[in-house]
């Protein structure tokens, strides 16, 4: 908020001492009233502001401690830091809901599609019970075990290192023990043999429960071991983590691997809740059909599956819209970006290569990302503390292009999931309030200027002070403006006359009529002092016809004073008669006083000269005097009669006033009498004088001029003279 027009105080403008009262507008925030304290400390100066002695201050650790901290938290807990911590805490508490999480994990999931290599690194190769398959064996599912035990030896003989099947052999075949004998020498012969397990969930007629399905008996006394083939699904159904049991599938498949490779080292100890890192979509690994291998035609060369991973289970291709709900098919990472749905044997491909990359993917701990969090809240508050749109949205827009950049280099160089979804929305809710913040407080200083400013200055000064806040403060600077003082001629016989509440309203509506003049000729009120109306032109805004719309204004005001002194005649109330004083110069104009307390107004030598002015009218009986600086600026858009040459109280210089004129006989014989006056030629003087008063009777100035002329008479002023008068005199 800012100030006043007029500081409180006295001022002395020549004629008497005058108490400045100004409107109650545009004060700043007013001192508060001392406490008990600070009045003591006035005295004595021994307290401090939290009313303990300053000696015990001093001598009190604890003391100075708390006061440090009081004085800490009052610097750091203003609006912007609030407006921080709460969207901070919100921040906490949104990111610990499902539906944030699964926007978290969606935005994981463009970062793994981006990041992928789309290749595998390693010897693994998925052998695919595909639609192929079906076609040229000519059988229906399940296949017999003598068939996968062929296809057993023949990829044993070709090198393979591990042969793992995503296929369940829980229960007997249905083509007889000789069947199942088949597959028992054949996983016998490789040594090398992982087999599925599953937990599937069975009802019965009185139980609903989990069950887990292992391979038969005969199966894992051959030498087979189990592998769990069982994939958790996030809430989107979506596969992204790692299975952490022990004989999870790529984990038993991968400690088979290193019993011949020793030198590999995966990462075999994964955390609970870690990533699996996609090569790709769908069918990224080698895929080689099943009758391709027990059918060989000659496509595949010797030793192509030596020192391989072999995966064998379903490979059928399908889209989220086929009827594929029984197949083994999965939603991935990749499913918005191919479209496909994944074989559960190639989701298993990608964990045993996340394990033999050591990539899998750790999120960010909670007690992280809240130091994570809080960081970017303060960040956010630094950068944009000082809100300005563009500014703050460059700061903002830099702060979320680091945020980006920093997950996405933690995911490429340390396998690190950052999530960055509430980190984001911090940076744009600080930054969204803090401009809503800004916005209000926009709001309100400009309902508040125009509240101060409407009632005294037209509507154009209005939106200039609102464009330009900056000149709101303590400080002026000079500018040339025109300033005019008014005054009721015996003011203060009428308020001793009638009763308050009727010199009240007398007041105010005679205050009403001359500030809507000023207003209206774009003037500024700037303060009212008792009976009297201070205003000035140029200044907040600059105006090259200043001076021709404060004498208009003047002559408007006076000619609405006639129609109000018709008006209070009917009323019973007392004529009331104003002067007006006008005069062009240089002044500090601003908002001036103390830093808690500041009014706009004007101050300088020409300020007082044309309050001089207001109180010269009573020795020539005239309602506006105008200096000839105003008068020069004027110029001949208005008509002047020539008044005096005059020094007022406290000046050494002299200054020509004058008043408006319409009758041109006047001011011609006013201006050739006056000459000859101060030429010392008083008959001719004398005469055009005595004219002037025989076609003016009441004119008082042709009468001062007549008393002059027969006063130097008898004592001449001398051959120097200039003819201005000192009014110290008068």
């Amino acid at each position: 908020m800012v100030g006043a027009f007029q500081s409180e105080g006295t001022e002395f403008l020549g004629r008497r001492p005058v108490f400045m009262r100004q409107p109650r507008f545009l004060h700043s925030f007013r001192a508060p009233v001392p406490t008990a304290c600070e009045k003591e400390r006035s005295k004595h100066n021994q307290c401090d502001v939290s009313g303990t002695s300053l000696p015990e201050a001093e001598s009190n650790p604890q003391m100075k401690f708390i006061a440090l901290i009081l004085a800490k938290a009052k610097r750091w807990l203003n609006p912007p830091t609030l407006i921080a911590g709460f969207w901070l805490a919100v921040a906490v508490l949104l990111s610990l809901t499902p539906a944030i999480q699964l926007v978290e994990l969606k935005i994981l999931d463009r970062l793994l599609v981006a990041t992928a290599p789309n290749k595998s690194s390693y010897p693994i190769t998925i052998v695919g019970i595909d639609a192929d398959s079906f076609v040229k064996l000519g059988l229906q599912w399940p296949w017999p075990r003598s068939l996968h035990a062929d296809l057993l030896d023949r990829l044993s003989t070709d090198g393979a290192s591990v042969v793992a099947f995503d296929v369940l052999f829980a229960e007997p075949s249905g083509r007889g023990p000789e069947d199942d004998q088949r597959f028992v020498q054949a996983i016998k012969r490789s040594g090398n043999v992982v087999l599925a397990a599953d937990r599937v969930y069975r009802e019965t007629s009185t139980t609903s429960e989990w069950q887990r399905l292992d391979p038969l008996p005969l199966f894992l006394q051959a030498g087979a071991q189990i592998g769990l083939a069982t994939v958790p699904l996030d809430q989107d159904l979506v596969v992204r983590q790692v299975p952490d049991s022990s004989e999870a599938m790529w984990r038993t498949t991968v400690l088979r691997l290193i019993r011949e490779h020793p030198e590999l080292a995966p990462n075999l100890s994964s955390e609970q809740g870690s990533y699996i890192r996609y090569v790709g979509g769908d069918h990224t690994f080698p895929y080689v059909s099943y009758h391709e291998i027990v059918q060989p035609d000659g496509t595949l060369p010797p030793g192509y599956f030596k020192d391989q991973v072999v995966l064998v289970g379903l490979a059928a291709r399908a889209s989220l819209n086929a009827q594929s709900a029984q197949a083994d098919l999965f939603h991935t990472p990749f499913l918005a970006h191919t479209g496909g749905l994944m074989p559960g044997v190639e989701v298993h491909a990608n964990l045993i290569e996340t394990a033999l990359a050591r990539n899998a993917i750790a999120r960010l701990p909670n007690a992280a990302l809240l130091l994570l969090l809080s960081m970017v809240a303060a960040a956010s508050v630094l950068t944009m503390h000082n809100w300005r749109p563009v500014r703050g949205a460059l700061a903002g827009g830099g702060l979320m292009l680091l945020i980006v950049g920093v997950a996405w280099a933690s995911l490429q160089r340390f396998n690190l999931w950052v999530p960055t979804v509430m980190a984001l929305a911090v940076v744009v809710l600080i930054y969204l309030s803090l401009g809503g913040r800004s916005y209000l407080i926009e709001l309100a200083r400009r309902a508040e200027i125009t509240r101060a400013f409407s009632l005294y200055v037209t509507p154009q000064v209005v939106a200039y002070m609102i464009a330009h806040p900056e000149q709101m403060k303590l400080g002026g600077e000079r500018r040339n403006i025109t300033l005019m003082f008014t005054d009721l001629a015996g003011f203060t016989s009428i308020s001793e006359a009638h009763s308050a509440e009727r010199v009240a309203s007398l007041l105010n509506r005679h205050f009403t009529e001359m500030t809507d003049i000023v207003l209206e000729h774009h003037g500024t009120v700037v303060t009212f002092i008792g009976d009297a109306i201070m205003a000035m032109w140029g200044a907040p805004l600059e105006d090259d016809a200043q001076a021709y719309r404060a004498v208009s204004s003047a002559m408007v005001m006076q000619k609405r004073m006639h129609t109000m002194r018709e008006s209070f005649a009917k009323e019973g109330l007392p004529p009331i008669h104003m002067r007006v004083g006008i005069h062009s110069g240089s002044a500090v104009v601003g908002n001036l006083g103390s830093a808690k307390r500041f009014d706009y107004t004007a101050i300088g030598d020409d300020v007082n000269l044309a309050a001089r002015l207001e109180g010269t009218n009573k020795i020539y009986g005239t309602e506006i005097l105008v200096s000839f600086d105003t008068l020069k600026q004027v110029g001949e858009r208005i008509r002047f009669r020539v008044v005096d040459r005059v020094i007022v109280k406290g000046k050494s210089q002299a200054i020509e006033v004058f008043t408006p004129c319409e009758d041109e006989r006047v001011i011609d014989l006013t201006a050739r009498g006056v000459e000859l006056f101060r030429s010392q030629r008083w008959d001719e003087a004398q005469a055009l004088m005595q004219e002037l008063s025989a076609l003016v009777p009441d004119d008082k100035i042709a009468g001062i001029y007549l008393q002059r002329i027969q006063e130097f008479r008898l004592d001449p002023p001398g051959e120097n003279w200039s003819g201005a008068i000192s009014l110290e005199k008068n």
